[in-house]
């Protein structure tokens, strides 16, 4: 071979190289992104449950409870394409150059973490939750008696004339129990599908003499009102649509008389905006065991501190249902069963150590789809202190598991 034959060889395979090369860079970019974001985001979402564990043993040891998020995050990544030539080792090809090539891929990540303080510590944290986001949770087709046994602080019933409180904690052994039925009952009729989450609606109507409005107010009026004139004595009447709070039944309340619903509207509007309101009228199912009342629900720091001290000084114990509850499917003692030891356990999806011990939710056995949903919830519960969420008009829908 001559040596411009060898040259115009060397060339060939050169510009081969470099365009393999290229190529090779083309299909690892995707595939370098699409790693990058699965790894990126399993990390953070394990970064997250962990520090729910950790907070859940703060609290079991009275210690401060403390978050750190993660609030960005931006990958950099460079592609290089290297290409050369060296001489043959052995041979008559040894008179020649043999072309190399290759390439690279660096990856530069930034990640800003901030601690969760001050103002947004007192807002993510310390904030009970609202019913709207009850709600959103509740059609999601979540168990009532997990939502309400890890978000509600306690339940108000008035009887013979007065309020009573019952708190959602084993330490008061009455509160509790009494809790823990209603909930129960909640649950047997969710179990049926016959438990409807409506926010309740009421058409108002005023009427108003046509003389005493301008045109400039007539337009105001059409902005705010449905307006329609009476001929006969020469007026309008004004028609607004009112959305009360969200109640929980055993029945429609769509059905309900629209005095009846005003009514409703006028009882639970005096309530706070964490309470979740709720009846259960005879004729329906569940109806053997009528009750009104409301839940109070409470912020996320208040979770972790009764999941915390449920582990030993304040631990949860089993309640028998109401005689007049239907069968219900499930009735835990625990609302999210915490494994605490020392030694790291085996079979856990997930565990932390600390001070010594080792902490994981009990992911085996019979509950164990139960203690899943109920970290899940957690999660979501966490991810839920970011953002508001509006009280909007819906449409009428069976709450069923």
């Amino acid at each position: 071979m001559t040596i411009g034959q060898r040259s115009k060889s060397f060339t060939w395979l050169t510009l081969a190289g470099l365009f393999c090369s290229l190529a090779m860079t083309g299909c690892l970019s995707p595939i370098t992104l699409n790693r990058a974001v699965t790894t990126y985001d399993e990390a953070v979402t394990d970064a997250i449950s962990k520090q729910l564990l950790i907070n859940i043993a703060r609290a079991h040891q009275h210690q401060p409870i403390h978050f750190t998020s993660v609030s960005n995050i931006a990958a950099t990544f460079d592609f290089r394409v290297s290409a050369g030539a060296t001489p043959a080792l052995t041979g008559e090809a040894s008179r020649g150059l043999m072309p190399i090539f290759g390439g690279s891929v660096a990856e530069n990540p930034t990640i800003s973490i901030v601690p969760i303080e001050g103002e947004e510590f007192t807002k993510r944290l310390l904030t009970p939750y609202q019913e709207t986001k009850f709600l959103l949770l509740l059609r999601q087709r979540y168990d009532i008696d997990l939502l309400l046994r890890l978000m509600a602080q306690e339940l108000r019933i008035t009887e013979h004339g007065q309020e009573v409180a019952y708190r959602n904690t084993p330490v008061d052994r009455a509160g509790y129990e009494m809790f823990r039925r209603v909930v129960t009952h909640l649950s047997a009729i969710q179990d049926q599908n016959q438990l409807h989450a409506e926010p309740l609606i009421y058409h108002q109507t005023w009427t108003i003499p046509a003389n005493s409005v301008t045109a400039e107010g007539f337009q105001a009026l059409q902005k705010e009102y449905l307006v329609t004139y009476n001929e006969k004595d020469n007026s309008y009447t004004l028609r607004k649509q009112i959305t009360g709070p969200v109640l929980i039944t055993n029945y429609d309340p769509y059905t309900l008389s629209p005095e009846e619903r005003a009514r409703l509207i006028n009882e639970t509007e005096e309530g706070y905006f964490n309470d979740v309101s709720f009846d259960i009228r005879p004729g329906h199912v569940g109806g053997e065991y009528p009750l009104k009342g409301d839940f109070r629900l409470r912020s996320f720091y208040t979770i972790l501190n009764f999941l915390g001290r449920s582990l030993e000084e304040d631990s949860e114990y089993h309640v028998d249902k109401d005689p007049r509850t239907p069968a219900v499917h499930e009735n835990p003692v625990h609302t999210m069963e915490l494994l605490l030891s020392d030694s790291a356990p085996s079979g856990a999806d997930l565990s932390i150590q600390s001070h010594g011990k080792y902490y994981a939710v009990n992911s085996t056995g019979p509950l164990a789809r139960w203690n899943r949903e109920a970290f899940q919830m957690l999660y979501l519960l966490f991810q839920m202190t970011v953002s508001e969420v509006p009280r909007v008009g819906v449409p009428s829908i069976t709450i069923a598991k």
